[in-house]
């Protein structure tokens, strides 16, 4: 079986953990948890970093340091991931869902300020597979109506627009280093905090809201709790795994982009087919993070999902239209995503981690080229 995803180990991951242990200090916010932060800080401009158990904790995170509560409204697209709304939620928030574009999975920039409202107070964005949405016009309809902006960028590490890094625009940005993303952890993520007036006030969410950050530097005599939180630190182990992948993200980056490239290659006939291949706008770079297909049809694709299993070779779908999704279809508004729903109905996610073969891409390409008659 060619499975969907390999988690891979760069070399020093478990040397790191045993370092982290014998530093007797495993908890958050220890050596190599500073590290990571200083590496993000760094390589990416990142005005700061803060490692978080999850993408999941990162944006709850955000969704308190904006002050969501009840009443708010918060735009978001509606081909993602739970979390990415969940979060807001959380505060009491209602979700006012974008449609994607027709040219991909990204929320449609066009139909956004039409949903502005007085009740309106963030609009967060999606970064699907790595590629950037059009971050200069959400940002001029951001500042134009005083709104937030948080860049969730599970996907999108080493990912950049105008060559600026994806999670550095926003006033906030979240990342993901599940087992499933370019630079892993197991479980973990990040949120990045690019407008300093939250700096302060996201290292007192993150520890339990106290001031214990600023204690540690020495900036008070004593914590105590000043502002609602919770724990959202990793443990000093997790960030010693993240740690040594951050180091070899050049490598793996470079081999990810090669599997990307030979898929691209390999099965740019299929446009003759009706079948979609992934588009990156002239402001967007590529982290290689997936390889997607878009069918014609929800049966042609659950056939070839189907087909690709026989051959042994694991291809999945992906998110369902959130504005549909059990919990939320009675709170929606009731305006149709068709776009939404068509990625819902018609994408296909290829096998893709740092190990793939070349071998093991044509063998995929090749069976994908025989379903189609290529």
């Amino acid at each position: 079986m060619i499975t969907f995803n390999k988690p891979y180990l760069s070399g020093k991951e478990t040397d790191y953990i045993k370092e982290a242990v014998s530093n007797l200090k495993i908890s958050g916010d220890g050596i190599f948890t500073k590290k990571c932060h200083q590496f993000f800080q760094d390589r990416y401009g990142f005005k700061k970093a803060l490692l978080t158990t999850s993408c999941t904790d990162a944006l709850e995170m955000a969704a308190i340091l904006l002050d969501i509560k009840e009443g708010d409204e918060v735009i978001a697209p509606s081909f993602t991931f739970v979390s990415t709304v969940n979060a807001f939620v959380l505060r009491g928030a209602k979700i006012v869902f974008v449609d994607s574009s027709t040219e991909h999975p990204n929320m449609d920039v066009d139909a956004i300020e039409p949903l502005i409202n007085h009740r309106t107070k963030a609009i967060v964005v999606v970064h699907y597979a790595g590629v950037a949405c059009d971050m200069d016009r959400v940002m001029d309809i951001a500042d134009k109506h005083s709104l937030f902006v948080v860049e969730d960028a599970a996907q999108a590490i080493d990912s950049f627009y105008k060559g600026r890094a994806l999670g550095s625009i926003g006033h906030l940005g979240a990342f993901s280093f599940h087992e499933t993303k370019n630079i892993i952890s197991g479980e973990g993520g990040m949120l990045i905090v690019n407008d300093e007036r939250l700096i302060n006030r996201a290292e007192i969410i993150r520890e339990k809201g106290t001031n214990r950050s600023a204690f540690f530097r020495g900036e008070v005599d004593k914590y105590g709790w000043v502002d609602i939180g919770s724990s959202f630190l990793p443990s000093d182990i997790i960030a010693a795994f993240l740690f040594a992948q951050l180091e070899n993200i050049d490598r793996i980056q470079k081999r990810r982009l090669q599997i990307w490239e030979l898929y691209f290659e390999q099965l740019t006939c299929l446009i003759d087919k009706g079948v979609g291949l992934p588009m990156l706008p002239i402001y967007a770079s590529n982290n290689a993070h997936m390889f997607y297909l878009v069918c014609e049809s929800l049966e042609q694709r659950t056939k070839l999902i189907a087909y690709l299993k026989e051959q042994d070779m694991h291809a999945v779908f992906h998110y369902l239209s959130l504005h549909k999704s059990p919990y939320y279809k009675a709170k929606h508004d009731g305006r149709d995503l068709p776009n939404s729903d068509a990625f819902t109905d018609r994408l296909i996610r290829l096998p893709m981690y740092y190990e793939l073969t070349n071998d093991d891409v044509i063998k995929i390409t090749k069976r994908i080229l025989a379903f189609y008659d290529i």
